[in-house]
């Protein structure tokens, strides 16, 4: 099972938030997931950006693929991985 760390929608319409979540890579972006470890809310001022940089390194180190959007908020939040 191939695993793609990734953002998820949430929200009303026109008042998005996003879950960074752990999932297949084969199922839907806002279907099933294996966990959830972070949040981001590009509404608020500042935008606001939670994550659990412990469990994404585990994530990554077991095959994990960042996509372009999750490696973008890891880099704007000052992390390297």
């Amino acid at each position: 099972m191939a695993v793609s760390i990734r953002l998820t929608r949430g929200g009303a319409k026109k008042s998005p938030f996003y879950r960074v979540v752990v999932a297949d890579s084969k199922s839907k972006r806002d279907g099933k997931f294996i966990e959830i470890v972070g949040h981001f809310d590009p509404k608020s001022r500042p935008e606001s950006i939670t994550l659990d940089m412990d469990r994404i390194k585990e994530w990554t180190e077991k095959g994990g693929q960042l996509s372009p959007a999750v490696r973008k908020l890891i880099k704007d939040k000052g992390y390297s991985i």
